[in-house]
C-alpha cells in the first residue's frame, strides 16, 4: 500500500525528502495552512491534492515536490495541528497547585472550546486518530511518542512527584493509560457536534457531562492514583477558560 511508511526497508517518503531551502519555507507553509482548511472541510480520503493546488494557483506535482504524497502532506498538516493544543501543565496556578486529577477535570471540564475555538485543529486531531489508513496512523503513533506533544510525560512526572500516582507502575505505562483514555474519553464527550455516529454517546445536558467527567476520575484514580477517589466538585465552584 502506497504511503508516507509502507515500506519497512525503504523510509518514509516525507524523510527522505531533502532538507528545506529558506526560500521554500513560505511556499509550504501556504500549502500546509491551505490544505488544513481543505482536509478539516472533506475530510482525509475525500481530500484532493488537485484542488488544494487549485486554490493555491500552483501545480499538484509542486505539492507532491515538498512532501511527497498526500499522506506526507496530511502528516505534516497532523503535527502542525497538535502542536497547537495547549500541554497538560499550561494550566493556571491554582489549578495546577490543586493536583493531577484537578488539572484533568480541568481539560475535561474545558473540552467545548475544542470544538468552539479551536474546531479546524481539533478536527483534523480526529481525522489522524480516526480516519486514516493503518500505514499513516502508524507514522501518527510514532510522532506522537516521540514528540510527546501534549506533555503527558511531564504531567504524569508531576503526579509521581506530588505521590498522587502509583510508584510500583512504570512510568511509561501510566502516560500510554492517560494517552489512551483520556484522549478517547474527550473525543466522546465532543465528537457528536462534529461527526455525529462516530461515537455511541450523543450530545447531553451539562448536568450529565460533569456527572461522566467525575466518575471518570474516580474509575482512573482507583487505577493509577495513590488516594481516595477524587471528590465531586462543589456547584459553587466555577470553570477557568482561556
Amino acid at each position: 500500500m502506497p504511503g508516507i511508511a509502507s515500506n519497512r526497508v525503504m523510509p518514509p517518503l516525507y524523510q527522505r525528502q531533502p532538507k528545506v531551502r529558506p526560500r521554500s519555507e513560505a511556499k509550504r507553509a501556504r500549502i500546509i495552512e491551505a490544505a488544513t482548511q481543505h482536509f478539516a472541510e472533506h475530510g482525509y480520503h475525500d481530500a484532493r491534492v488537485g484542488d488544494i493546488a487549485a486554490v493555491l494557483g500552483i501545480a499538484k506535482g509542486s505539492i507532491f515536490q515538498h512532501f511527497g504524497s498526500k499522506d506526507g502532506l496530511f502528516f505534516e498538516v497532523y503535527k502542525r495541528a497538535v502542536r497547537s493544543f495547549a500541554k497538560y501543565l499550561d494550566v493556571p496556578a491554582e489549578v495546577r497547585e490543586q493536583g493531577f486529577f484537578e488539572v484533568l477535570r480541568y481539560w475535561l471540564a474545558r473540552t467545548e472550546h475544542l470544538v468552539h475555538e479551536d474546531w479546524i485543529p481539533y478536527r483534523i486531531s480526529l481525522l489522524g486518530n480516526y480516519g486514516t489508513d493503518l500505514v499513516l496512523k502508524r507514522e501518527i503513533n510514532r510522532f506522537l511518542l516521540t514528540e510527546d506533544p501534549y506533555g503527558t510525560v511531564s504531567f504524569v512526572r508531576f503526579g509521581l512527584e506530588r505521590r498522587e500516582l502509583r510508584d510500583d507502575l512504570d512510568i511509561e505505562m501510566i502516560v500510554s493509560i492517560i494517552d489512551w483514555m483520556v484522549e478517547r474519553f474527550q473525543d466522546a464527550l465532543l465528537t457528536a457536534e462534529l461527526d455525529p455516529g462516530l461515537f455511541r454517546r450523543q450530545g447531553e445536558l451539562a448536568e450529565k457531562k460533569e456527572a461522566r467527567i467525575q466518575q471518570f476520575l474516580a474509575m482512573l484514580q482507583r487505577a493509577i492514583g495513590t488516594a481516595a477517589p477524587v471528590p465531586s466538585r462543589t456547584k459553587g465552584r466555577t470553570n477557568h477558560r482561556r
